[in-house]
């Protein structure tokens, strides 16, 4: 076998007559490389090939049979999927090349002549000609690279041909949406999608592409196109002044944007003042409108007007059911380990199902494929370190992250005498493997772990913790299709241990685990439709509680709630349709339905009748897997768009829900012992319809944002409970439960500076949350049957967020907080019965508890801009609740020596300085 240069052979081959060799071969190959394949072909037949070995590499798997057939026939086979071209010099050599074809004969008017030869067809005029000959301009001045694409096929007339290709960040190894492809110098071009695809026309022959994507490292490429084919760029992060161009594209996105979704960008929120210095985006998502929760310390949290178990929390599509540590001090979610955090609250997409009020998406960065790589910091009470490192250079990578606290010593040095023996910690670990299996594939597999230890008294264990397994599949099947496939498995559970110095100590237990399966895929009708559709199928396994005695001298009578499951699916089909420049929909439905599902008993109770153990007219048993009773129906999605001004827009948004699982707490505020419940025959599954319009208006070419957006929900079948409602372990929990009608309404304002020394932002929000549970049976009203407010209902909300860069590494920055007090009940009057004093209380939540309102500073610093160093640092100074506001937690009245007391509990009545350093290597 001979290795030669091309232009030798041309310059030696004289009279040939090409392509026309009628020698036979008969052969067999599978899965053969095409090196040897050609080593055969010339053991059996007269040829000599020419060619560089490194032309062939990627060919490893060929396989063919072929039985006195020309040479040529089983070239064209072996090539037809390569960008490798062969061409025939008489009866003995055979030429390869790259990508283009080798021609023997002039086009027409090559000399001001016509004529007919092979090349006429394939290139009709002199500006095709022009477009093939060209290379790389000998005025360039910058260092180019050249790639050819596509292979040159005979008697192909197009002009034009599609590139396209994906575009990621060379660091994180994530698809950047939204950056721009520029073509041969145009001011427009095309844009990626948000999985970082593109597709462009480009014309045949030489062209200049450069790519712009905000924060990114520009790069230009001089691409020779020969046919369709497809160019792949990762960008490195740059700290460079952002381009005109890319400014061009993200400059109105939230004002162009039909389904609006808030955004939080986990690299800026370490600005943002915390309790104790902890970086958290949740607790920034509640700085803004519409979002808030029950009070300081409370865990969820509540958007507009919903309650704190209508959020369907996601971590790369797995469910998680508490997010925070500590009762909502402190994050459950390791900051460093997010890569993208997007809230949902109106114009939900179709995809999502499950809970009435909100989604948050939160997604985990990939790991780095090129290089080692990590992050950490050291706080007053936590540690957190996360590292990433490649396993197969530029195609897998590994991300650990672990997360813990170390606050006995700090519970332990109090004065407090009652504090001495309590206890807190808790820990999570994340770790994500991501790994490009080609151009089309990739997978991404995730596992997050939490746990909570807590005993404020001697005798009370608290233990509760979150589990998150999901595993993703990406594939683009075609230029118009892409789909995933996605694995996850979530589970909460907690225990409380009791040791006291009786006999009745116990251990109690809950659980829940949900596994799902979903198939999602989207696809490009053209550049004004788009589809999403899909299905998606949900297993609930919920242990509702046991209790057990411990030790063998406990008293405790062993009580065990019968298990539920249940099976929520559902399939959605929506659509993004411009209808004109200024006019854009997305209009979508998912059709949900739920079985709960046996084994278990469920009581029938008598119509007309209050429900009670006296009521109960029949208990139904069901097997295993047997259907107990069926919930199900359409939920709308439609969102609508239309600009006013390029940088003003009025938006609109209809949203139907369906959830099918509660939370059963009859406390105010969520806490970390609510247990969760399915929907069964007594206790039907919550509906809701939201209605919004809003103004999205930009100024000075978005270095303002602002936004005013109002809303009305309406929602049936919302828990509640009877006073003085046993919740936890109940075993008819149904004679209980309260299920009512609720309304919310409200306006969100959202005042933003984005760029320049002082940035942030100002949100207020005015909004009113109602519920009304009435019945024909008195004891089962509340207020007589009237809308009162729900617990979470406050109607003023204000939030202030400001960072100002006194130089490049030094700035301040402030959060300032105001909302109203929630909803209490009060005693209003009091009687005596056996000699003490017992209070009569108030309508329900007819009383308010004082406002709320706080003030945080901070000081942050950043180290030096060397690139050349063991790691970057960045140092917080922060005093939490500076101004020493005692802001009530809860209010509460207890009778003690026959008299009826007030009681206030705070979570932080002084102000708390703290320090954290982190790293970044």
């Amino acid at each position: 076998m001979k290795k030669c240069l091309l232009l030798i052979i041309l310059l030696n081959f004289q009279g040939v007559v090409a392509q026309g060799n009628d020698s036979l071969i008969t052969i067999s190959f599978e899965n053969t490389n095409l090196k040897t394949v050609l080593l055969q072909i010339e053991e059996r037949t007269n040829y000599n090939f020419y060619f560089q070995d490194s032309w062939l590499e990627e060919y490893k798997k060929i396989s063919g049979d072929y039985e006195d057939v020309p040479v040529e026939v089983v070239l064209n086979d072996i090539f037809k999927n390569t960008i490798v071209n062969f061409y025939i010099i008489n009866e003995s050599d055979i030429v390869l090349t790259l990508n283009n074809v080798i021609h023997d004969t002039l086009p027409d008017g090559f000399f001001g002549k016509k004529g007919v030869n092979n090349f006429s067809s394939e290139m009709p005029n002199d500006e095709n000609i022009s477009a093939v000959f060209t290379a790389v301009p000998k005025s360039s001045t910058a260092r180019i690279e050249t790639v050819r694409i596509g292979k040159a096929i005979r008697n192909n007339s197009n002009k034009k041909f599609k590139l396209l290709g994906h575009i990621i960040n060379r660091q994180s190894n994530k698809p950047i949406s939204n950056s721009i492809i520029v073509v041969n110098g145009k001011d427009v071009g095309v844009e990626t999608d948000n999985n970082g695809f593109y597709e462009v026309e480009l014309t045949k022959g030489s062209n200049l592409i450069e790519v712009n994507a905000m924060g990114m490292e520009n790069v230009k490429k001089r691409v020779i196109l020969y046919n369709n084919g497809r160019l792949n760029f990762s960008l490195n992060e740059s700290v460079e002044q952002l381009d005109e161009v890319i400014l061009e594209a993200e400059v109105n996105k939230n004002v162009e944007e039909v389904v609006t979704k808030t955004e939080i960008n986990v690299q800026t929120s370490k600005n943002i003042p915390l309790a104790l210095g902890e970086r958290d985006v949740l607790k920034v998502a509640t700085t803004l409108p519409g979002i808030t929760t029950a009070g300081e310390g409370a865990s969820g949290y509540n958007v507009r007007g919903g309650k704190s178990d209508q959020n369907l929390i996601l971590l790369d599509d797995a469910v998680i059911y508490n997010p925070q540590h500590f009762f909502g001090i402190f994050s459950a979610l390791n900051p460093f380990a997010l890569g993208d955090v997007s809230i949902y609250k109106n114009g939900i997409p179709a995809e999502y199902g499950g809970r009435l009020s909100s989604v948050f998406d939160l997604t985990t960065k990939n790991a780095s494929v090129d290089k080692f790589r990590g992050e950490g910091s050291i706080g007053p009470i936590t540690g957190n370190l996360l590292i990433e490192t490649p396993i197969l250079k530029e195609k897998s990578g590994l991300m650990l992250g672990g997360r813990g606290v170390y606050a006995n010593w700090v519970l332990k040095s109090l004065d407090e005498e009652s504090l001495k023996d309590s206890e807190a910690s808790f820990y999570d670990v994340i770790a994500k493997y991501n790994h490009q299996i080609n151009d089309n594939s990739k997978i991404e597999a995730m596992g997050y772990w939490s746990r909570d230890d807590f005993r404020i008294t001697s005798d009370s264990l608290y233990v509760y913790g979150n589990r998150a397994l999901s595993l993703r599949w990406h594939h683009r099947f075609n230029d118009k299709n892409t789909g995933k496939f996605v694995f996850t498995n979530s589970r909460y559970d907690f225990d409380i241990e009791f040791d006291g110095e009786t006999n009745n100590d116990f251990d109690l237990g809950y659980s829940i685990d949900e596994t799902e399966l979903k198939f999602q895929f989207k696809h490009l009708y053209n550049k004004h439709i788009k589809f999403d559709y899909g299905l998606s199928g949900k297993l609930y396994v919920v242990n509702p509680g046991s209790i057990k005695p411990k030790g063998p001298e406990s008293i405790i009578d062993p009580v065990e709630i019968q298990k539920e499951r249940g099976l929520e699916s559902a399939v959605f089909l929506s659509g993004n349709i411009a209808l004109t420049d200024k006019i854009t929909l997305d209009a979508g439905i998912r059709y949900s339905m739920f079985n709960a599902l046996g084994e278990g008993s469920q009581n029938v109770y008598e119509d007309g009748a209050p429900r009670g153990e006296g009521t109960v007219i029949e208990t139904l048993n069901f097997d295993k897997n047997e259907v107990i009773e069926t919930y199900g129906g359409p939920e709308f999605r439609i969102s609508g768009r239309y600009l006013l001004d390029e940088d003003l827009s009025v938006k609109a948004a209809y949203n139907k829900t369906y959830q099918y699982i509660h939370t059963l707490s009859n406390n105010t505020i969520a806490s970390p012992i609510d247990t969760w419940k399915l929907s069964d025959l007594n206790i039907k599954p919550q509906s809701s319809q939201q209605y919004s319009l809003g103004v999205y208006k930009n100024f000075d070419n978005a270095a303002y944002e602002i936004s005013l957006e109002g809303f009305y929900k309406r929602s049936n079948n919302s828990i509640d409970f009877k006073t003085g409602a046993e919740v936890l372990l109940n075993e008819n929990i149904e004679t209980v439960i309260l299920q009512g009608k609720g309304k919310a309404y409200g306006v969100e304002f959202l005042f933003k500076k984005q760029s320049g020394r002082f940035n942030g932002w100002l949100g207020y929000t005015y909004s009113r949350s109602f519920i009304q549970l009435d019945s024909p049976f008195r004891e089962e009203q509340v207020n007589n049957g009237d809308f009162f407010p729900s617990n979470f209902d406050k109607p003023h909300d204000f939030s202030l967020v400001a960072n100002y860069k006194l130089t490049k590494r030094f700035s301040l920055s402030t959060n300032l907080v105001y909302q109203t007090g929630r909803p209490v009940t009060f005693p209003v009057g009091n009687f005596v019965f056996n000699g003490a004093e017992y209070p009569v209380f108030s309508d329900r939540n007819k009383f308010r508890i004082p406002d709320f309102y706080r003030l945080d500073i901070g000081i942050n610093i950043e180290g030096n801009h060397k690139r050349k160093k063991l790691a970057h640092s960045f140092w917080t100074i922060s005093v939490y609740n500076v101004l020493g506001r005692d802001n009530p937690f809860s209010v509460f009245f207890v009778t003690e020596n026959g008299e009826v007391k007030g009681l206030k509990s705070s979570i932080f009545s002084v102000p708390v300085p703290s320090i954290t350093y982190n790293f970044k290597f």
